[in-house]
């Protein structure tokens, strides 16, 4: 027999070997995935023996649809018929305010989530989705629509509170311990997606404490868990069917769910709730300082050894701060007990401390840790608008008129000045006459019209001033000095490279 004849079935009993040798790996690993699966499952089971079913129907009942009804007023000219000025044939479509010359205020809704947590007929949702609402309306489960009244909102936190008058006890649910969530456990959110109603969707918790810019107090849980818009204000539940946060963000190009939503934790939720339920609004704790991050040229210039901690930049007059002995420059390493290395650290353990306690904040002044005791007092309404600041008491004038040093002319304050830059009365300074635009100061954002009030931890009131720390801090082989800038009473620091040129 020819070797051309033996070929052929050599190949094919090879093949055929080949073929079923893959056939058994194959099987080998199907049992192998099939087991795995079934260890999955089986893991799953135990968890929540019936997956998400049972959990889903005992849950759905206690989540509502909230539609929020804003009145909008017709704009004006309206009452003409048409554009401002124009007459009414020239908007026969009602394109520019109404048809007839009599249009009425028309209704805008909004839609979105909550939860119920009190039989009584207490319901958490987000302020923004009753934000500046006129009415709001709470479709149970069961399709019943109640009036609600809104109790109490915090825009900070995006909380809000509502009542709503059943004739039966709603079923309601329990907080969890958000400190207790753990990444990758399994969760679900309902809610009101697109208006929808009642809809069920699971997913895992993907992060913890995430900070997105949204404000001061972001530490949201990130989810998969599908979220869409009008799921907003609906509970993120965990697997025992008690709510760990209130979906609130999702972050998407499209408007729709791509894998990342934010719910904000249950346990600061349920402090939030408690405070509105009880006063009304937030009351949360208060120093009474201005306050910005240390950079690692802060860090330099104060002699830190690392970027960490919050700058005072100012202490505002009568607050907590300037009672307990804060000043201008204060780097905070500690707040009763807890170290903060950033701001956010900070507002939050302040603002969740209760007004009239009396904690120890340690600060770095001068090259040492200060110990100093400051009893926190209740946040102002009114905390944004412009407040009091302590100013530094002493002459307008100094021996000098001019100082060219650090790539700026700075110039000590006069009437003149003060009317020419519109100065306060109570302001003191220097004033940073001009900037060169290849300076340091410049690449920091300094111009034309800033007030020196400290530099390298001391009040300044004079040019004179300012070139005898500049001078000090160059014998010192200091690289940088500390500038406090009071912008229009807006104050922060700002440390500024000794290695320009200056001429005096």
């Amino acid at each position: 027999m020819s070797s051309s004849q033996i070929q052929p079935r050599t190949t094919f009993a090879a093949l055929a070997h080949w073929t079923q040798t893959l056939r058994r790996h194959a099987f080998v690993a199907l049992i192998v995935g099939v087991a795995a699966s079934i260890g999955l499952a089986q893991t799953s089971a135990e968890a929540h023996p019936d997956g998400f079913v049972d959990l889903s129907e005992q849950l759905l009942p206690s989540v509502v649809n909230i539609a929020s009804t804003i009145e909008v007023k017709a704009p004006k000219g309206a009452a003409e018929g048409g554009m401002q000025g124009m007459p009414p044939w020239f908007d026969p479509f009602g394109m520019f305010g109404g048809r007839g010359g009599n249009q009425p205020p028309r209704n805008s809704k909004a839609g979105g989530s909550g939860f119920i947590i009190d039989p009584a007929g207490i319901i958490i949702t987000n302020h923004h989705v009753i934000d500046k609402a006129d009415e709001v309306t709470v479709t149970l489960s069961d399709g019943t629509e109640l009036d609600a009244e809104v109790i109490g909102a915090d825009p900070r936190t995006d909380i809000a509170v509502l009542k709503v008058e059943p004739e039966t006890p709603l079923p309601a649910v329990q907080w969890a311990n958000s400190d207790e969530v753990r990444v990758g456990e399994w969760v679900i959110a309902v809610g009101n997606p697109f208006g929808l109603g009642g809809t069920v969707t699971a997913g895992i918790v993907s992060a913890l404490g995430r900070d997105i810019g949204a404000g001061y107090y972001d530490d949201f849980i990130q989810t998969d868990a599908p979220i869409n818009q009008g799921n907003s204000g609906g509970p993120l539940f965990n697997m025992v069917g008690e709510v760990i946060g209130i979906n609130s963000i999702i972050i998407s190009r499209s408007g729709g769910n791509v894998g990342i939503g934010f719910s904000i934790p249950s346990n600061m939720a349920e402090r939030v709730v408690a405070d509105l339920q009880e006063h009304g609004r937030i009351r949360r704790g208060w120093l009474g300082v201005g306050i910005q991050p240390v950079d690692e040229e802060i860090a330099e210039s104060v002699g830190l050894e690392e970027a960490e901690g919050v700058m005072i930049s100012n202490v505002m007059e009568g607050y907590p701060a300037e009672e307990a002995g804060m000043i201008s420059g204060d780097v905070v390493l500690q707040f009763a007990g807890e170290e903060t290395p950033d701001t956010r650290t900070l507002l939050r353990a302040v603002a969740d401390t209760p007004a009239g306690t009396e904690v120890e904040v340690v600060v770095w002044r001068d090259g040492e840790e200060v110990r100093l005791n400051v009893t926190v007092a209740e946040m102002p309404e009114d905390v944004d608008a412009s407040s009091s600041v302590a100013s530094n008491d002493g002459s307008d004038e100094g021996d000098e008129d001019m100082l060219e040093a650090l790539g700026m002319t700075m110039m000590a304050l006069t009437d003149d000045i003060r009317t020419r830059f519109n100065i306060e009365d109570d302001a003191t300074g220097v004033i940073i006459a001009q900037v060169d635009r290849t300076s340091d100061a410049a690449a920091k954002g300094l111009r034309r019209g800033d007030l020196i009030v400290r530099i390298g931890g001391k009040p300044v009131e004079t040019v004179a001033g300012i070139r005898d720390v500049i001078t000090a801090a160059e014998d010192d082989g200091k690289p940088s000095v500390l500038l406090q800038i009071n912008r229009g009473g807006n104050f922060r620091f700002v440390p500024v490279k000794l290695d320009s040129e200056d001429d005096e």
